[in-house]
């Protein structure tokens, strides 16, 4: 099935010049959606992963399936303030900056993380996550994403990370 064909492009949006990849109309497809999520589970399977880290909300619908193939944790960065001791961090996305906070005994020293999101465009919010995860004595096992917007050098920010992705876009 040809995966690609599948997601939606919107013009100009969230601003002229920019082509939104709309990965909604894959999602809808269950057919489609099991075949995206189980062929990036036959790349991940050897990383013997334990816990999946989604930067953003939006990388649980990859996430999520992802880990229960894999039988790993899952987490998203996404998370409101809590009252244990809490780790605050900023990351800049094209938008704004954004605070995330967790809860510093989640991410374990040692532990394997795969970085899990959508799409990989600039590659700073996957970067940052990296940085966040490594900072916290976590061994980062590789990063992966359902869609690559190659022109826009996000794999190079994130260059030393075995890097998968499953459609990628010259943009």
């Amino acid at each position: 099935m040809d995966l690609k064909s599948l997601i939606r492009e919107i013009n100009d949006f969230p601003r002229e010049g920019i082509n939104y990849k709309d990965v909604s109309t894959l999602l809808l497809n269950g057919p489609a959606y099991r075949q995206a999520i189980q062929e990036l589970a036959a790349q991940c399977m050897h990383k013997h992963a334990e816990l999946i880290v989604c930067p953003k909300a939006r990388g649980l619908m990859i996430g999520a399936p992802l880990a229960y193939i894999l039988g790993t944790g899952l987490l998203t960065l996404s998370l409101p303030s809590q009252p244990e001791d809490v780790f605050t961090w900023h990351y800049d996305l094209e938008f704004g900056d954004r605070p995330a906070d967790l809860d510093r005994d989640i991410i374990k020293p040692e532990m394997k993380v795969l970085v899990v999101d959508e799409l990989l465009a600039t590659g700073g919010t996957a970067a940052k996550a990296v940085r966040l995860i490594e900072e916290l004595g976590a061994e980062v096992a590789g990063t992966v994403f359902l869609i690559e917007l190659t022109g826009l050098g996000g794999r190079v920010k994130i260059q030393d990370y075995d890097t998968i992705s499953l459609i990628q876009y010259n943009y």
